[in-house]
């Protein structure tokens, strides 16, 4: 894990305490394995680096979401570098999904 998905874990372990939503880290759905995922708001929520913006990476990603969409699931990517520059806009963006921002 890179230091950025360490300190979101950490954030996202609060949710079942602040809002009774249980994350679970690297959750397999299917044929993928969801870095995060909140079962019962059928979100995923990735973590990309470097690979990820390579053309197959970019293939990859587009094939994976279309099969989470199909079964139900939204997904969110950051990437490291969002992160590591704006952390808590990234959890405003994940709440905002979830629908409890105002």
């Amino acid at each position: 894990m890179t230091d950025g998905e360490k300190q979101l874990w950490q954030a996202l372990k609060d949710f079942r305490k602040l809002y009774g939503l249980h994350v679970r880290r690297q959750t397999p759905i299917g044929p993928y394995v969801a870095d995060f995922a909140i079962h019962s708001a059928r979100l995923v929520i990735e973590v990309d680096g470097e690979h990820h913006f390579t053309p197959a990476g970019i293939s990859r990603d587009k094939k994976r979401d279309a099969w989470l969409a199909e079964a139900g699931y939204s997904v969110i990517r950051f990437n490291t570098g969002e992160l590591a520059e704006s952390f808590d806009a990234c959890i405003e963006k994940i709440l905002n999904e979830l629908g409890l921002m105002k």
